[in-house]
């Protein structure tokens, strides 16, 4: 099978992203780290209808040694970071780590990662790729 050279790019970083995500998700496991869930996970599980994504989802959240529940402060945080152009779920993912305390909020949405980064000292976390973020931890 041939892939243009954009593809392959894609193939390659899926893989990359999908590997590290694993790695880390092995760490939380293992308690080395933890995972930290929130409400709004909740609030977007119930609207996902394929079955077998929902079900890897509803796996990962398994591993959450703590969850994140939704109030006035976060909602507000929320809202105020959606001044940076960050969709109204990502912000409350966002306020809810910030909220408990986390270190680093991952994601491979790259179009969140650009506005997060641009605006990073309005964060009290890091908003990072798996891959990125493992690669300067190790």
């Amino acid at each position: 099978m041939w892939y243009t050279r954009r593809e392959f790019q894609h193939l390659v970083r899926v893989r990359l992203e999908t590997e590290a995500i694993s790695l880390i998700l092995e760490r939380c496991e293992t308690g080395e780290w933890e995972l930290l869930s929130s409400e709004v996970i909740d609030v977007e599980l119930a609207q996902i209808t394929d079955p077998e994504r929902k079900q890897g989802i509803e796996i990962l959240t398994s591993i959450a040694k703590s969850k994140v529940e939704l109030n006035e402060t976060i909602q507000n945080r929320a809202i105020s970071l959606q001044k940076f152009g960050i969709k109204f779920f990502d912000s409350l993912h966002i306020a809810c780590a910030e909220a408990g305390k986390a270190n680093v909020m991952l994601t491979v949405d790259y179009r969140l990662l650009r506005k997060t980064e641009n605006h990073s000292q309005e964060f009290t976390i890091l908003v990072a790729n798996p891959v990125t973020w493992l690669m300067e931890i190790s």
